[in-house]
């Protein structure tokens, strides 16, 4: 089911996804106040984030850029071999569009579909690497994308 859910919402670039309102500034976890209808403080993850920063410098640094940013070029534009580039996983593209489990799928299983080339680092990460990393890009998105995305998480884990 999270299969299906990935290959189209990746490949599609999301566009039924809401935009950010304006594309955050790339650093370090920066705390939001938890409310009862707001996301979780962000402070509590940012040992998690520094050990996925660590491991996004060491494993998908090359493919998707410095803080995220993604390679030059539009990220929704098919390469000559049919596939999409990898997109930024900062505010700039859809990576806050999906809920922590898509996210963590799409590193454990790689490109949905074919549709790109992220390889898929099951067997090679551990699933708290990938958990970690997943922090760490959620450490990119600005406050308000956050918040954003905490929508997204919430709608996901409601049965």
């Amino acid at each position: 089911m999270l299969a299906g859910t990935l290959v189209g919402a990746l490949a599609a670039g999301c566009e039924q996804s809401p935009e950010p309102p304006s594309a955050g500034q790339p650093g370090g976890p920066v705390p939001v106040a938890a409310t009862v209808d707001g996301p979780p403080s962000r402070s509590t993850a940012q040992a998690q984030a520094v050990r996925g920063l660590a491991l996004y410098e060491r494993h998908c640094i090359e493919c998707h850029g410095e803080h995220g940013r993604g390679p030059a070029g539009d990220w929704r534009v098919r390469d000559a071999q049919g596939n999409y580039p990898p997109p930024p996983l900062d505010d700039s593209a859809h990576a806050w569009h999906h809920p922590t489990a898509v996210l963590l799928e799409a590193i454990r299983d790689g490109s949905p579909g074919g549709e790109g080339n992220m390889p898929a680092w099951r067997g090679r990460l551990s699933e708290q690497d990938m958990g970690d990393v997943v922090a760490y890009i959620k450490s990119l998105w600005s406050d308000e994308v956050y918040r954003l995305w905490w929508k997204i998480e919430r709608d996901a884990l409601e049965p």
